[in-house]
């Protein structure tokens, strides 16, 4: 081997060694017979270096998995006597080899067995069973090796071809006819030798079981000789976690319901007998989770005998089975409530599942009412923070906290099926003992209590929140919680936990103060003051934020008397941060939007008169405005690169900011209505400018484009006097995303105001399309992915703007942008019907096509179009489905091949015979289609 390219093999050689071993790599891989030399190393073991070793196994790996078809019988025959005359230098060794050399050598037998056995090498088992014996060093290959089959063959998370797995299946077949029963019993011999000696080697054994358990025959496995072995292991403090993951297996497998019963509980005797269902004495965390686990399985297995045999209508075994399901429940509370959340979590379907079954009950019975409480209880418990939290700073073990709440919440969702009096009753009493004492309760108490009310919304729910009218008892029970709730002093807390639930409860049930407004000036002054949007916690100040939103929106009608004060006390909390100011604002930006949308509601939907209304909107507007001027001097000024993005930034949130006021209008209440029309052309004034700075384009553009949008919407015809001088703008030194982003605008616009925008759009229509045109040629490098998405979205919005143009009924704009242009224009929409592999955009330009034939396709069309139908049109629907690009399993490509027939339906409809007539004598002879076909196309398409 060459001894200078080997070198490079350690992870520490330099950079030349080791470009050379990769060289020297390929080299034995591809080879015909230099791989040889590898099998002559590992058999004669002539090197010590590990690194050289792995090498080794991975060049005849290479040979196996991708050449081992092209080898002779004799290199075939050289693999296997190399693999086993490796292993019999294990036996000799003293010392084992490093773990991740035995693993490659796994995987190596692995794949040579995949290959093999079904031909080659059916005795591969027994090979290597009668060479390893009992011994330690090959055990443990003989083991991994298993694993490694198992993942090649059976792993269900491993994607297989079609060919591969009937492969599987009959290498699986062959097992189960051939060797599964000897496999079976070396196993026993392995887990009752090695259980003292070598606990390592057990737990491999007791892994091995677990994976082949799920397709060999269970009797081999579910017998008195094999559990009674594995219930000592679960004695054995090394051994009964891996012990407990092999019963699970066991008890996972399918099989007959009744035998199944039997089964679990034969098992569960045994456990009880031994001790194990004594939870609370066992302090090993680690095996208790594992346990968890495993009387969850035994849980979930009865819960679908029960299913099976209930659905058969097989009544007594039926009972039986529930029995044995209710006998559970007792050791699943010790295990629900386990203050540890991971063995809670594991326990947690076979909680969820007995509710289900007690759902289909006709009628509970005590003990099952009994049951349900606990369950209750135990949730309510487990909902509970600990003192470990950190709210501030929240890592892995939060956010696994989190999950594990989700979990306690589908308990909690699926009591509430089951029992819903009882539920509420429990959560009545939880809640209101809680709020009496929230002063001396500790936060986690109070925050549990406030959230069980928050979680009652979704457990019970209410069509659109109405959970204050209908069923009295749950309208009073959840009327008085909430009552209890505003009025208890409970939001003035000194815990973050406690602030947020209080608003989010107060939130979710906003429907509650429709019915008791007398409540709203002391919600809305928490809201305001230090317990909300001026807490200590950003955290809380960012979600208040945007909770006062949506409390402002369904409330809105019941605030007109504050609405004054209520925008005096958030003044502050409105001011644009400007960057060189140094400190931190109260709220974040994104939180700024939140306020500023419901300063526009409280505004809009006063009852003051228009003119107070006006005055107010332009109060909260103005300083807005005035910041815009100035930032924009200061950025037309500033050099600096970084001071420049902070500076647009901010004349960005400026904008974002007004922009949102104008959610706040509706069609009862318009910007007309209210009188502010004057107010937002003020603000179209102030911003436009921006479109022109030189600097920071993307940016200012982006927002101002956005602002541009609301205001059609908004203002109406009003805006229209600023759009040419803003398109102008936005046309200049543009990109690809730039005029992206801008034709939604034009098309927005065409769309609203057609024929009042006709003179606008035939000036805009040349420039617009010039513009896109020279993006679109700008070269790129080949390798440029997103230059090359970026191009072909702004191809399909620029078919997407022609679309509109031509579909809105506006025939003049292009009609009037000369031959040459309109020439040019229609023939991009050929070049985008046929050229461009992107059925989306295909599928816009046949509707475009379509279009212009039926506005220019008939007698009294455009000069000359008909000739330029059947030149390039006519063509195009053809060629574009020939395409070896066009894809009919993709079902955008169906509904282009769909648009291309409505084509020529309508050239068939705007020329008539004429069309037929042309396509039977020039068209389809043109493209050597016999007349049979073409016949046949005729009558399929019935022309």
């Amino acid at each position: 081997m060459d001894e200078q390219a080997l070198l490079g093999l350690n992870p520490n050689a330099d950079a030349r060694y080791r470009q050379r071993a990769m060289a020297y790599f390929e080299q034995l891989k591809e080879s015909q017979d230099a791989w040889e030399v590898c099998a002559e190393a590992l058999a004669k073991g002539i090197y010590n270096d590990d690194h050289v070793k792995f090498f080794c196994f991975q060049v005849l790996e290479h040979q196996i998995k991708f050449r081992h078809a092209g080898l002779s019988a004799v290199q075939q025959q050289l693999i296997r006597e190399t693999l086993m005359k490796w292993l019999q230098c294990q036996l000799m060794n003293n010392q084992p080899e490093k773990p991740f050399i035995r693993n490659k050598a796994a995987q190596v037998f692995a794949l040579t067995f995949v290959m093999e056995y079904l031909t080659l090498w059916p005795k591969f088992f027994f090979d290597i069973l009668s060479l390893v014996g009992l011994n330690p060093h090959g055990v443990d290959i003989y083991l991994r090796t298993l694993m490694a089959i198992d993942a090649e063959v059976v792993d269900r998370d491993i994607l297989h071809s079609p060919e591969e797995t009937r492969r599987n299946t009959l290498i699986k077949d062959g097992m189960r006819e051939q060797c599964i029963p000897h496999l079976v019993e070396s196993w026993f011999q392995i887990l009752q030798t090695y259980q003292q000696s070598h606990p390592e080697l057990t737990c491999q054994c007791l892994e091995v079981v677990g994976a082949y358990v799920s397709w060999i025959d269970l009797n081999l496995i579910a017998n008195d000789r094999f559990v009674n072995l594995l219930l000592s292991q679960m004695s054995v403090e090394e051994l009964r976690e891996e012990a407990c993951d092999c019963l699970f297996e066991i008890i996972n497998k399918g099989m007959d319901p009744v035998d199944k019963t039997k089964l679990v509980e034969s098992l569960c005797q045994v456990l009880q007998s031994a001790g194990f269902f004594n939870v609370e004495q066992e302090e090993d965390v680690d095996f208790l989770a594992k346990f968890s686990r495993l009387v969850n399985g035994m849980g979930q297995s009865l819960v679908l005998s029960w299913t099976k045999l209930a659905k058969a209508g097989n009544v007594k075994d039926a009972a039986e089975t529930l029995q044995a399901v209710e006998a559970k429940v007792p050791l699943l509370l010790q295990l629900l409530v386990h203050e540890d959340d991971d063995i809670s979590a594991n326990i947690v379907g076979f909680c969820y599942e007995y509710l289900h079954v007690l759902k289909q009950l006709p009628q509970l019975t005590d003990q099952q009412k009994t049951n349900i409480e606990a369950v209750m209880l135990a949730v309510m418990k487990k909902l509970t923070y600990d003192d470990e939290y950190n709210f501030e700073n929240e890592g892995e073990d939060e956010a696994m906290f989190v999950e594990y709440r989700k979990q306690l919440k589908m308990l909690l969702d699926r009591l509430a099926q089951v029992s819903p009096e009882l539920l509420l009753e429990a959560v009545r009493r939880v809640f209101t003992n809680t709020m009496q004492n929230w002063q001396t309760a500790p936060f986690m108490e109070v925050e549990v209590a406030i959230r069980l009310l928050y979680m009652l919304g979704e457990a019970l729910p209410a069509s659109h929140g109405a959970h204050f009218s209908g069923d009295t008892a749950k309208t009073s029970a959840l009327q008085d919680m909430m009552r209890t709730l505003v009025s208890c002093g409970v939001s003035s807390y000194q815990h973050s936990s406690v602030s947020l639930e209080f608003f989010e409860t107060v939130v979710r049930y906003d429907k509650f103060f429709i019915v008791e407004p007398q409540h709203i000036p002391n919600v809305l002054m928490a809201f305001l003051d230090q317990r909300g949007l001026r807490h200590n916690s950003p955290k809380v100040r960012s979600r208040v934020a945007y909770l006062f939103s949506r409390f402002v929106k369904t409330l809105h009608k019941h605030m007109n008397a504050f609405i004054e004060d209520i925008l005096t006390r958030i003044q502050d909390l409105l001011e644009l941060a400007p960057p060189e100011n140094g400190f931190l604002a109260m709220l974040t930006s994104d939180d700024q939007l939140f306020m500023f949308e419901t300063a526009g509601v409280l505004i809009v939907n006063s009852e003051c008169p228009a003119e107070r209304k006006q005055a107010l909107m332009r109060s909260l507007l103005l300083p807005l405005m005035d910041v815009f001027r100035l930032l924009l001097a200061k950025l037309l000024q500033e050099t600096e690169e970084e001071r420049q993005a902070s500076l647009a930034d901010c004349l960005s949130h400026a904008v974002g900011f007004a922009s949102r006021t104008s959610k706040a209008f509706s069609n009862k209440q318009t910007v007309k209505q209210c009188g502010c029309t004057e107010v937002y052309r003020d603000c179209m004034q102030t911003f436009l400018p921006a479109l022109s700075c030189p600097v920071q384009r993307g940016v200012l553009r982006s927002s101002v484009r956005s602002f541009l949008h609301r205001m059609i919407i908004c203002l109406e015809e009003e805006v229209l006097p600023f759009v040419p001088a803003a398109s102008e703008h936005m046309l200049k030194d543009c990109e690809a995303k730039d005029l992206q982003e801008f034709i939604p605008l034009i098309s927005q616009i065409t769309a609203k105001f057609k024929r009042q925008v006709s003179p606008f759009l035939q000036q805009v229509f040349m420039p617009l399309v010039l513009a896109i045109f020279e993006v679109l040629a700008r070269p790129a490098e080949d390798n440029d992915q997103a230059a090359a998405l970026e191009k072909q979205m702004l191809r399909r919005s620029y078919f997407t703007f022609i679309q509109t143009v031509t579909g809105s009924g506006m025939n003049e704009v292009m009609a009037n942008q000369g031959a040459e242009n309109i020439e040019r224009v229609v023939f991009t929409i050929i070049q985008g019907a046929v050229d461009f592999p992107d059925p989306i955009a295909q599928k816009t330009c046949f509707i475009i096509l379509s279009k212009l034939v039926e506005l220019w396709g008939g007698k009294d069309g455009m000069v000359g179009f008909p000739d330029f139908i059947y030149k390039h049109i006519v063509p195009a629907c053809f060629l574009a489905p020939l395409k070896p690009t066009f894809d009919l399993s993709d079902a955008q490509t169906v509904l282009t091949l769909s648009e291309c027939s409505l084509t020529l339906k309508m050239i068939h409809l705007k020329r008539g015979p004429e069309f037929i007539q042309f396509l039977q004598q020039e068209y389809l002879p043109s493209l050597q289609v016999s007349p049979e076909i073409s016949q046949a196309f005729f009558q399929r398409a019935k022309l």
